[in-house]
């Protein structure tokens, strides 16, 4: 799938760059019809051919995104970093009793499943993965319906300036830039108090008022 999503992602560039011409998914799912034909390409046509159209389904949806400015140019998918995969779609696949065949297989795959599907769920998509460690991963997705339970003791939290977090009980979750500030203030008001000694004039003065250990001048 990297080969042809790569391969089409090569014309669509090129016909920009040479031709300023936009090339359609439709246009690259032709290509890969005559890159079937040839020698050098012509072990695709044992690939089912749904996995291959997809790959060219996410390259457009990549051209698209980019396009409407909601993505960089879409990028080649390299050998050491991208995860070989494959996706098929309904027709691609049979989903029976827990069994899972693929395309073009004539027995279902031996799979040791993490759950099982919801009851009544239907797979619609199909998605073989695999890990750097070489392990082969099989995910399903499937339209499922969660029930919906009703909030129990639930506290409602209301945002503001002075306190960051209200809570509906009525408890304010203070802001603890201003805190750690109020204990700074604190412990410098206390080393200066601790450096005036008891009954001096300095005891009585703030710290605007005479400097820390300095004596009263007093004149007759």
């Amino acid at each position: 799938m990297r080969l042809v999503y790569n391969m089409a992602l090569a014309a669509r560039t090129q016909a920009w760059t040479l031709r300023q011409e936009r090339v359609t998914y439709e246009a690259t799912s032709a290509m890969l019809t005559g890159w079937k034909k040839t020698d050098g390409l012509a072990f695709l046509n044992e690939v089912p051919s749904v996995p291959l159209q997809q790959a060219l389904r996410h390259l457009q949806v990549a051209f698209t995104n980019f396009f409407a400015k909601r993505a960089n140019y879409p990028t080649f998918k390299s050998r050491k970093k991208s995860r070989r995969s494959a996706e098929y779609t309904t027709s691609a696949f049979r989903y029976r009793e827990g069994r899972l065949t693929l395309a073009k297989m004539t027995e279902a795959l031996d799979i040791v499943w993490s759950r099982p599907l919801p009851d009544g769920a239907t797979p619609s998509t199909v998605t073989l993965s695999q890990d750097a460690a070489g392990r082969w991963f099989v995910s399903l997705l499937c339209d499922d319906v969660i029930a919906q339970t009703p909030a129990t003791g639930a506290v409602g939290i209301d945002a503001g300036l002075d306190s960051p977090l209200t809570l509906s009980a009525g408890e304010k979750i203070t802001n603890p830039r201003h805190e750690r500030r109020d204990r700074a203030a604190l412990a410098r008001a206390q080393r200066n108090l601790a450096r005036k000694e008891k009954g001096s004039n300095n005891r009585g003065q703030g710290p605007a008022q005479g400097r820390p250990g300095a004596r009263a001048d007093h004149r007759p």
